[in-house]
């Protein structure tokens, strides 16, 4: 039986009967395997990297320096300690100057791991143990390149001056560039000091790495946990670099669920060519039913064939995910910024669920009534299958692709809205297309034959018509949205901000500089308001102490709860806010303990109108109660703050100051100037920040891009698939139409009229969804309007049209090619 199985698998490969429902199998395996193995190699570098990406065995981390006293602990147990400190500052070389992450070293750095530094550009990285010595830094290449300078060189940093060492090529602790959009330059912390760059007010990361031994290290933890206060936080190897594993595994989640929008239509291809292969094996099982094959053998026969078609599927379509989970890594290769290890086996054998679930949900419901097939058939063709299953029959299919999503989701409520939304997303398709054959069908008077006729085949098919239309929408959908949208949204976020809003942010301006800097501003011409700004960390609200524990399920409310809040004081309410609940600053509350908060801010923590806040500054505590609540407009660019005083609150705290203004293009010696008097000035430009989030979000949508080719190739299957499915009735209608007089050019041209407007409609219903869910995501995520685009309509019923022909033409070629007395004596 197994060997009868692989040899009518080949046969029936050769004849073409099984070759589409291989091809829907290998695109939903290759889809599904593409993204498991690139997870793969990024979990896997994950894991095995752990130390190598903390530095060390355990790394303490905060937004203050550590007290001495846990720094002695350490070495009191025999640990090693290195330090580091990273913070933003402007880097100046040659003319030019640049925002750089700065990131600040002990001598005895890093404890795991090594560096990799080389002293000539392009030359072979060379292994270190140990940052640079005083007096010397090391830059990346994009630093390097955009201050133009080499080793040898010299750069100011801060008030110090001091000479380029080598070239920084690898660093263990930053195997991941997700988060760095700044350059790196790495100093020894003996400089600081001299520099001046770490002020009062100054953003600096504080880190400890320790290393020693197992029981030494989980004493230490133990004794350190229960002192860890606001802002400080602990990692090793089973939790090390947070932020990138949550963002991967979002990226994972998000990539997966795309995926499965493959895995929808290659099921609706299964579906049909299984559907197919049994209407055209009803004689075959008929004649091996009158030789004595029993029903149990039968399905026996075809169970074996089914289990070499998904080993041969998963065999090619793990092959072609293999290979395009290089593509994947290539998009996002500046990002992860890291050797990966190869892949496990494991995305094979999601690849193999997803087959099964495909093969026993949506194949096996037509192929088993394959076995009910009557032997009278033989003698009377007119005796066809059983009565269809319709959707009971696909009921397991189902629920097999509902609980593939759950489990892609790795999230109940996640899952439970991606079922939704494709049940929903499918049903509006579904409908938007038969009302549109419905009503296209009704416009076949008038017209040419080839039109007349081409309309008429669609009323016929209806149903296979308005398949064939969604399949093809959504997978043009899903590019519309990746390439057209995309842009206009990015496009429309940019002009959404005022021609001179304030592109460059100026930070870390000390108290004695104020006046300097105002006078420097103004001699240039450039109105420009120098805010104060106190750092200050929420202990309570409403008289509940709150921390990340506060909120389990909210991870933007767990970051705000353990960073520090920049605060200010204004009399009057800056321009570009709102006043949404309460009042603003009576001008007799100048000195009372008042506060006005961002409606953001107050909606993710839960504060309201007259709770207390109580907020810990510079080691003293202040309660404030709320008095306003603010809508603050982002895109104005200016300086804003979450949390607002009347003047003589907080006034007596330290504080520094914060600007932005508007610089043209051509005036950029104006920052080099500014760096120049105030070295320890950070001197932001919007502009460029921008630039590189553009190119972030192209990295990221050509990787999702690649995906949803997919998606398209499913949707093109479907397609084929659904034409095909009507293959022996369009041949016979054909025959009796060509021995009736029709010529091959005018049914030619009807059967191009039919492609057309199922891909034309396609396209236009991929334009409309493209153009709605992008002016959703305007309206919700950006807050702005988004210009409707006029020629995306036309532009994608064309494209649409064309694609349809390409891909029909291949499946009804054939049809012309019959000749009409044969197609007469098979019958219908």
């Amino acid at each position: 039986m197994i060997g009868l199985a692989w040899r009518l698998l080949g046969r029936e490969l050769r004849s073409g009967e099984l070759r589409l429902l291989l091809a829907a199998l290998v695109v939903a395996v290759a889809a599904v395997s593409a993204v498991g193995f690139f997870a793969d190699r990024v979990r896997l570098a994950l894991d095995s990297q752990a130390q190598q990406l903390l530095g060390g065995d355990l790394i303490l981390i905060a937004d203050h320096p550590w007290p001495a006293g846990i720094v002695d602990e350490a070495g009191r147990r025999g640990l090693q300690v290195a330090e580091t400190l990273t913070f933003p500052s402007m880097v100046q070389a040659a003319g030019q100057v640049q925002l750089a992450d700065i990131k600040a070293v002990s001598s005895n750095y890093p404890l795991r791991g090594s560096l990799g530094v080389t002293r000539m550009r392009g030359a072979p990285a060379a292994a270190v143990n140990a940052g640079p010595l005083a007096g010397m830094v090391w830059l990346d290449e994009r630093l390097a390149d955009a201050l133009q300078v080499a080793p040898g060189a010299m750069l100011t940093l801060g008030n110090s001056r001091l000479r380029v060492d080598a070239i920084l090529v690898q660093e263990p602790d930053r195997s991941f560039n997700l988060f760095s959009l700044a350059p790196r330059l790495m100093m020894n912390v003996a400089d600081i000091p001299a520099s001046g760059l770490v002020q009062f007010g100054s953003r600096v990361t504080y880190r400890r790495l320790l290393a020693g031994e197992p029981g030494a290290l989980s004493g230490f933890r133990n004794w350190l946990e229960g002192r860890l206060a606001h802002g400080e936080r602990v990692e090793d190897a089973q939790n090390a670099r947070p932020e990138i594993r949550s963002a991967l595994e979002r990226a994972q989640r998000f990539l997966g669920l795309a995926t499965l929008l493959t895995v929808v239509l290659a099921a609706v291809a299964v579906a049909l060519a299984a559907r197919r292969y049994m209407q055209r094996h009803l004689d075959a099982c008929a004649v091996l039913r009158c030789f004595g094959m029993t029903q149990r053998r039968l399905i026996g026969l075809h169970a074996w064939l089914f289990a070499w078609l998904a080993l041969l599927a998963i065999g090619l379509g793990g092959l072609l995910g293999f290979f395009g989970h290089f593509v994947l890594s290539e998009w996002l290769a500046a990002l992860l910024g890291s050797r990966l290890p190869l892949p496990g086996a494991w995305p094979l054998l999601q690849g193999a669920a997803v087959v099964l679930v495909l093969l026993f949900g949506f194949a096996l419901p037509p192929v088993l009534q394959l076995s009910r097939v009557p032997t009278l058939r033989v003698l009377r063709r007119e005796l066809g299958p059983p009565t269809p299953w319709l959707l009971g029959g696909y009921g397991l299919g189902l629920l097999l692709l509902a609980g593939l999503m759950l489990l892609v989701a790795d999230d109940r409520r996640l899952g439970g809205i991606a079922v939704a939304g494709f049940a929903g997303a499918l049903g509006v398709f579904w409908l938007f297309a038969r009302l549109a054959v419905l009503v296209i069908g009704g416009m076949r008077r008038g017209g040419a034959f080839g039109w007349r006729q081409g309309m008429a085949n669609l009323s016929r098919h209806a149903a296979s018509s308005s398949l064939q239309i969604v399949a093809l929408a959504i997978g043009l959908m899903a590019m519309l949205l990746l390439t057209v949208t995309r842009g206009e949204l990015l496009a429309a976020w940019q002009k959404a901000s005022p021609l001179d809003a304030p592109n460059r942010f100026v930070i870390n301006i000390q108290p004695g500089q104020r006046a300097q800097m105002a006078a420097s501003l103004a001699a240039a011409g450039i109105k420009a308001e120098l805010s104060p700004m106190i750092r200050a960390r929420l202990q309570k609200i409403a008289g509940r102490p709150v921390s990340a524990a506060s909120f389990p399920e909210d991870e933007r409310a767990q970051r705000l709860i353990e960073r520090e809040f920049n605060l200010s004081w204004r009399a009057e309410m800056p321009a570009a806010n709102q006043i949404v609940a309460g009042r603003w600053f009576a001008p007799p509350a100048s000195g009372q303990a008042e506060a006005s908060v961002e409606e953001g801010l107050a909606r993710t923590l839960g504060i309201k109108l007259g709770d207390e806040l109580l907020f810990m500054i510079a080691g003293q505590e202040k309660s404030l109660r709320v008095s306003s609540l603010r809508k603050l407009d982002w895109d104005s660019m200016r300086v804003n703050f979450f949390v607002l005083t009347p003047p003589g609150v907080i006034e007596d705290a330290p504080a520094s100051y914060i600007t932005s203004f508007y610089q043209p293009e051509t005036a950029t010696a104006f920052g080099r100037q500014l760096v120049a008097q105030f070295p320890n000035l950070t001197v932001i430009d919007v502009a460029a920040v921008l630039r590189q989030l553009q190119d972030l979000v192209g990295q990221v949508a050509g990787a999702v891009q690649f995906i949803f080719l997919f998606t398209l190739a499913a949707g093109a299957i479907v397609l084929y698939a659904a034409l095909l499915s009507a293959f022996d009735e369009r041949r016979y209608e054909l025959a009796v139409m060509r021995a009736l007089g029709a010529r091959r050019p005018q049914l030619r041209q009807a059967m191009l009229a039919e492609l057309a407007v199922i891909g034309g409609l396609a396209g236009l219903l991929a334009a409309a969804g493209a153009m709605a869910l992008g002016q959703l995501i305007a309206w919700r995520v950006f807050a702005l309007e988004l210009p409707l685009t006029v020629w995306l309509p036309l532009a994608s019923l064309l494209g649409g049209a064309l694609l349809a022909i390409a891909i029909g033409w291949l499946a009804i070629r054939s049809l012309l090619d019959t000749p009409p007395l044969q197609a007469l004596r098979a019958g219908a």
